[in-house]
């Protein structure tokens, strides 16, 4: 009960940061989760502590994510081996039949748009909704020791130059 107390606390303070957009978060420890990722192995966030982590949701029904995503990319690839990785949280429920897994628009959609970071699947929704998510796509950076930096609800152009900022920032210290 204490945890699905503190799980509860967290979503709400993290769905608070969501709600008024672009945000500095400071020391919240980002809530744990595992999600099976598009090559169907179990991917735990924890497994990520010591590295930097940009924590983005996203849906293949969404303009803006599909923007955004070869930026995110983009990124992943330019700051990876300094200890950056980017997590891709897609929210597209399964076709039937594929509960738990990939659903084939979002395998149609990485087919004809490669990215080099992990896909991770959330077809119930339960890490979208942990993270208190309300705009897609939305974005939470997490430093090395596992607590969230930054949130970033929606994507224009531009954006990109904000997480950019923060992950130099970030690696730094």
């Amino acid at each position: 009960m204490k945890l699905k107390s503190s799980l509860l606390t967290i979503s709400l303070v993290l769905s608070l940061v969501f709600s008024v957009g672009s945000v500095h978060a400071k020391k919240i420890l980002a809530p744990n989760f595992t999600l099976k990722s598009t090559d169907n192995k179990n991917v735990r966030l924890s497994d990520f502590r010591g590295r930097l982590v940009l924590l983005n949701f996203w849906a293949t029904w969404c303009g803006p994510c599909r923007e955004e995503m070869p930026i995110l990319d983009a990124i992943h690839k330019k700051y990876e081996k300094q200890g950056f990785l980017v997590l891709a949280v897609n929210i597209d429920k399964p076709s039937k039949g594929l509960a738990g897994k990939k659903s084939k628009v979002v395998e149609k959609y990485l087919r004809d748009r490669p990215v080099s970071f992990p896909i991770l699947l959330d077809p119930t929704n339960e890490v979208y909704k942990l993270y208190g998510v309300k705009s897609m796509p939305s974005t939470v950076i997490i430093d090395k020791d596992g607590h969230v930096r930054y949130v970033h609800k929606g994507y224009n152009s531009g954006d990109e130059d904000k997480y950019v900022k923060k992950i130099k920032s970030l690696l730094r210290e």
